[in-house]
This record gives C-alpha cells, structure tokens and sequence, in this order.
C-alpha cells in the first residue's frame, strides 16, 4: 500500500501534526497484516475475497480489522466452534456453495458486530441451539437450499435484530411450538420448497412484527388456520402450490393481511365467509385453481382484486350470485374467465349478462349420466396426455386428483411421474391388491372420506416412495400387516378418525421408517407393548380422543426415541408414570381432558433433560398439583399449559428458567399468602401471564399480579405514586400534614388501578 504525503509549503511548518501520524500508522498497520494466499485483500476498505480457491477450512491469516469476508465456492466440510474469532470485526459473510455439511454450536461466536450471513446451497442437515450464539446484531440470515431436516429449539433466541430469515428449498416437514422464539423484528420470513405438511399451534408464537410469509410449494393438506391466527401483523401471505383443496367457514383469521396469494392449488371448495376475519384484506391471487363455482365473499370491503384465472369456472346458474355481486361494484373485483359451457370458453365472465347464466342439468345429473356409461374409456387430460376418466392431471405439478367424484372403484391410467394422487370424498369401501400399479414415483396419497371398510394385503404395492399414506376418516375396523406391504419408505401414516378398537401385534413391522403415527378418535380403550411393535423408529404418536383407560408399563418400551405423546382427551385417571419411565427423549407431551386429579412428585422425572412442551390444560383439578411435581424438568420446560382447571395452589416457578409460554387462565386462584410466591415470580418475569383471583373476596377478579397479599411474610409494599419523599430537614409534622393531604388521592389511584386490572 502507498501513502502521499503532501509536502507543506512555504512557511508551513514540516512536522506533519500527531492526528495525521496517527493515521498513517494505523493504516499502515492494516495494510501490511497478512493476507490468506488464495485470497484477495482489500485493506482500505475492510474486504477480503477467496472465492472458488479450493479452501479446505477458513483462512487463519485474515487481516483482523476485515469487515466483509466472501468464500463462496469452496469445499469447507466443517465450520468449526469459534472459527471467526480472530476476526471480529466482519459485517457481512458469505459461506454459499461451499459444500458445508455441520455447523458446529458456536461456530459464529466472536461475530457480535455482523449484520448478514449467508449459508445457502450447503449440505446442513441440523441446527443445533447454539449455532448462531453471538450474532447479536445479525440482520439477514440465508439458508437457503440446504438439506435442513431440524431446527433445535432456541436456535434463533439470540438473533433479536434478525428482520430477514431465509429457509426456502429445505427439507422441513414439522414445525414445533416457539420454533422462532427470539426474533423479535423480523419482517420476512421464507419457508417455500420445503415439504411441511404439519406445524403445532404456536409454531409462529411470538412474531409480532412479521410482515411478510412464504408457505408456498410445500405439503399442507390443510389451512394450519391456528398456527397462522398468532400472525396478527402480517401483510402478505403467500400459500401457493400447496395440496389443499378446500377453505372452510372463518378459516383465516389474520386481522392486518393485505394480500393472499394461492395460486395452482387443488382448491375446489371456498367457502364465502372464508376471509371474514381479514378486514384489510384487498387483493387474493387464486389462479390455476380447481375452483369451478365461488360464492360471493363476505366482509371483504377493501377488496380490490380476486384472479381466479386459468380455474375451471362453469359459467352457469351458480355462477349467478357471483355476477351480481360484481354489479354491485364500479370497479372491477374480479378477474374470471368461463370454462364451460362451450359457447362462453374463454369468455371473461362480467361480459355476460345474468341471463346468459343457466342451468339446463343440474352438475349432479351429469355425473349421473357419466357414471352410467357402460366403458368409460380413460380420456386425454388437458394438455393431450393420459388421464383417467374424472380425474385432473396436472403434469407440470405431478399432481393427480378425482376428489369428491363420487366413484366406487379406484380407477388405473395415471400417469407414472406423479408425486401426489389426492382421490379424497369417494365411495371405494375397499382397496383391493394392486391397487396402484406403475406409481412407482407416489409420494404422497390421499384416501381420505372414502368410506373404506378394507384394505387387502397388498393393496399398496409397488409404492416404494410413499412417504404420506392418508387413510383417515373412514370405516376400517381391523388392522393387518400384510396391508402395508411394499411401502418401506413410508414416513407418516394417518388412519385417523376410523373405527379401530384395536392394533394386532406386528401391524408396523413392515414400515421400518415410521416417523409419524396418527391414530386419534379411534375406539382403543388400552395399550400394551405387543400394539406398538415394529414401531421403532417412530418418533410421533397421536392417540388424542381414543377412550384410553390404560397404558401398560411396558407399552412404550418399543419406542424408545419418542419425541411427541398425545394421550388428551382420553380416560386417564393417573399419569402413566411407569409407561413413561423409558421415554428419555421425550419433547412433548399431552395430557389435557383426562379425569386425572393429582399429579405426584418426580412423575415427569424420567424425561429430564427431554420435556420442553407439557399440557395439563381441561382436568378439572382442584389442589392437584405437589410441590415436586415437576421435579427435573422444570428448567427445560418452554411452554407449561394449565388453563382451564380448578387450580388455587401452584408450586413455585423459580426454576422454570427457559419457560417462553404459561397458561394459567380460568383457574380459581386463592390470592393469600401460599400463593404470594406467584405474584412475585409474575413480577419478575417478562411473560405476559393472565392469572385471576377467586379469593379473597375482597380481590375476586384482580390480577393475581395485582392482588395485594396483606399481612403476609416478605410481602410487596403498597406502591402509590404519591408517596410523599423525606425531606433534608426532617420535618415530621410537615410530612404527617402532606400524607393526610394525599389519602384520599392515594385511594382513588388504587380504586383506579384496581378497575385497570380488572378490565385487563
């Protein structure tokens, strides 16, 4: 590096001053720091590139005053704990296409000044809690196209002046509750391509200034309507390209959304109440849907746009309504084109007038002639290829559906590359042997409300990619293993809502990778360990609403690398204590609405260290709770659920240091002084907690927060803001006057305060 040094003019003193020499030093200084040999360094401006020079691990020799780092390019297998401390200066780091398979727990500490991180295009299957420990000031981080399969709870708790997070084109398929927990100003957040089919209730917990959400290209079955309810700020919502087919009444809640975008979608049901709790709501993209007929919306009056092209609208007499709600507007809302019948093909449909809407048949007569011919031969879909008779193909999507068609067999002639068969609201009964040949590429099939009595062995074979297997909401009664044949890739399995009062032994030995297990509102009234063998590898098991009266100790012997138990709502008079003795992975827990009425010291003690979800909610308890009730897993606890009970009493919380979310609402609290250990936990915590007291009387509906606890060892002082400050002097008799002078204030400002809190 080179310096010029002006030299002084006449008369101009020749000894440069201090600051200036100062300068050039420290210039200097950076200047001759080492540089990496495979890299370029740009020392006045704080930039160090290395990109594509084959680096095995990060250069040790960067110049510490670097500001921006770009290693794009390079084949780093590892980042390491504390890699970058010798650097701690850098703002921005790009670590794109460098083959980087782990992320080590504070692999990014020292970096508290750095503001973007970019990590997409590696090979990272996991984030663990502390990867990102230290980024305080991080402002965008990318992970895009990685290979994430799991984010680790707290992961992002430190990133709270995160406002952009990008993890499109991953492998995620759940999202837990308080997954975000800690991004405090993010605004948008991408999550496409991923393959989520499932997220828990409060999975967006805690995202109050989001602005902006990617779900689109995943694999939703469903509008996730609670999960989605928590994001009161959010503007725009993209859900494209997920396999939904119908929005039910007041499906989403969402009270600041903007613009809703659900484009090439299997949505053939909207209901017309669908968007009444989104009262901003102005524009809603609902293009290449299977939308043949839409109701009018209601409450929608900021409306300004609905795109229902490429749909296959039937410009007949049901479309009528929808006409004349286009009339009642000057501006146009609405973006339709005809589909049939053939004369309006193509035809805009506010170019039509109300007349030109009739119904010579009725849909339901044309099906019944269709049904009625005797060789209904397999006929060209849309775009000239294959397609089975009353069904839709969609190539390009690799996505095949004959719902709600009404047909008794399960029909042949699919195309071989589909990746989703959606054949849901049929009348089959049974899936015989064979039933989908030559769908070797399935991944996802929906069988759903079909009225299935039987499946014969063998029904699946052949479907060596089946992930998704969807059998809920139907007759069976009976479970074989042979039923499950030929399906040793299949992930999750829902059979759900069925009439299965029991599970014969061996009946998963044929699904060696179950992860997910749905068998809830089932007639099972117990468990025992021959149910569940085969069962590994599961990781999820749902068994809400199955009338369970016991569980066997050994039970849940086979599965011992269970994560998530839901056992709510069934008949459980006790916790299974000696069931769950051998669930030391165990991250959450459900065991709302049973009968149970007390809860022993030490009974969640074999998941400590595990247990980071629990709920207690709908038990009816009273005094149910013992101190050690929570003995071992207070500490990792994030989220404890309580409401709804008959609680007075609470043992302390001081050690539920981790805890993000407690509910304690509708419980009679008993505001004296065994409870004065709340008030105080309430006052020092950050939560927002909703605890009432049912007694005393004289605090009936105050906030147990609020309660005053009189008379009570270690009580909290009675806080007024007029207390009146000793003087220097002392002067008593002044201060006796200017107390009495202010009671009566005082006791409005309490009356005021305590009115505040019960409106609260």
């Amino acid at each position: 590096m080179v310096f010029l040094l002006q030299m002084p003019s006449h008369g101009q003193s020749r000894v440069p001053p201090l600051w200036t020499l100062a300068a050039i030093l420290a210039a200097l200084a950076v200047g001759t720091a080492a540089c990496p040999p495979d890299c370029i360094c740009d020392n006045l401006h704080g930039v160090v590139t290395c990109i594509r020079r084959r680096l095995t691990d990060i250069p040790i020799t960067i110049p510490q005053a670097t500001k921006e780092l770009d290693i794009r390019g390079n084949n780093i297998d590892t980042i390491a704990t504390g890699a970058f401390l010798p650097i701690p200066y850098l703002t921005h780091l790009n670590l794109q296409k460098c083959n980087i398979n782990h992320l080590r727990e504070g692999a990014f500490r020292g970096l508290g000044r750095l503001i973007s991180l970019n990590l997409g295009f590696n090979n990272v299957e996991l984030i663990y809690q502390e990867t990102f420990d230290g980024l305080y000031s991080l402002e965008q981080l990318i992970l895009n196209n990685n290979k994430i399969e799991e984010i680790k709870p707290g992961a992002f708790s430190q990133l709270g002046f995160l406002n952009f997070l990008n993890l499109e084109q991953n492998f995620l398929v759940y999202l837990p509750p308080l997954l975000f927990q800690g991004l405090q100003q993010i605004k948008y957040m991408r999550l496409s391509k991923n393959m989520i089919n499932y997220m828990a209730d409060e999975a967006f917990a805690g995202l109050w200034t989001l602005k902006r959400l990617n779900l689109d290209s995943n694999e939703l079955q469903y509008l996730p309507s609670e999960a989605l309810s928590r994001l009161t700020t959010v503007v725009r919502l993209d859900l494209s390209r997920n396999p939904m087919t119908s929005l039910g009444e007041e499906s989403l809640r969402m009270g600041s959304l903007k613009h809703l975008t659900m484009d090439d979608t299997f949505l053939q049901d909207l209901a017309a109440t669908a968007f009444v709790h989104c009262p901003v709501l102005s524009m809603i993209n609902l293009r290449n849907s299977q939308l043949q007929v839409i109701e009018p919306p209601v409450g929608l009056e900021a409306l300004r746009m609905i795109n229902l092209t490429g749909s296959p609208i039937q410009c007949n007499c049901f479309m009528r309504p929808f006409r004349e709600w286009m009339n009642n507007y000057t501006r146009p809302r609405a973006q339709v084109f005809c589909s049939d019948p053939g004369p309006y093909h193509g035809e805009r449909l506010d170019s039509l007038r109300l007349v030109h809407l009739r119904c010579d048949l009725r849909p339901s007569d044309i099906e019944e002639q269709e049904e009625e011919e005797v060789n209904p031969a397999n006929r060209p879909n849309q775009d000239g290829r294959p397609c089975p008779d009353h069904c839709d193909c969609k190539h390009e999507l690799r996505h095949s559906s004959c719902e709600g068609k009404r047909l008794r067999k399960i029909p042949k002639g699919f195309p071989p590359d589909s990746h989703l068969l959606d054949m849901r609201y049929n009348e089959f009964h049974s899936v015989p042997r064979g039933s989908f040949p030559d769908m070797k590429q399935l991944v996802s099939l929906h069988l759903q409300n079909c009225g299935i009595h039987d499946v014969h062995a063998g029904a699946f074979r052949g479907l060596k990619e089946l992930i998704y297997l969807y059998l809920s909401f139907n007759e069976m009664t009976s479970l074989q293993p042979e039923i499950f044949e030929g399906l040793p890739d299949l992930t999750y399995l829902y059979l759900d809502h069925n009439k299965l009062s029991s599970i014969p032994k061996g009946t998963f030995r044929l699904l060696p990778h179950l992860f997910a297990l749905h068998l809830e509102h089932n007639p099972i009234p117990q468990l025992t360990e021959e149910n569940m063998e085969g069962a590994e590898k599961l990781r999820w098991l749902h068994l809400t609403g199955d009338n369970l009266t016991y569980i066997s100790p050994t039970a849940l012997q086979p599965m011992a690398q269970l994560q998530k138990l839901f056992l709510d709502h069934n008949k459980l008079t006790a916790v299974p204590a000696a069931a769950l003795m051998t669930m030391s992975s165990l991250e959450e827990l459900k065991l709302s609405g049973n009968p149970i009425r007390q809860i022993d010291s030490g009974a969640f003690l074999p998941m400590a260290g595990s247990l980071q979800h629990l709920w207690l909610n709908d038990m009816g308890w009273r005094r149910g709770i013992s101190d050690g009730a929570f003995e071992g897993v207070s500490a990792g606890l994030q989220s404890l659920y309580l409401g709804n009970n008959r609680l007075s009493y609470i043992p302390s919380l001081d050690n539920f240091r981790n805890l993000h979310t407690i509910d304690l609402l509708h419980n009679p609290w008993d505001c004296d002084c065994p409870l004065l250990h709340l008030r105080r936990w309430l006052e020092s915590s950050n939560l927002k907690v909703r605890a009432v007291c049912n007694l005393p009387r004289n605090v009936t509906g105050v906030s147990v927060k609020a309660a005053p606890f009189k008379n009570c060892k270690g009580s909290p002082p009675e806080k007024t803001q007029d207390t009146p400050k000793k003087t220097k002097a002392g002067r008593t008799g002044v201060a006796r006057k200017t107390i009495k002078r202010l009671k009566p204030k005082r006791s409005y400002n309490s009356a005021k305060r305590s009115g505040r809190t019960q409106a609260q």
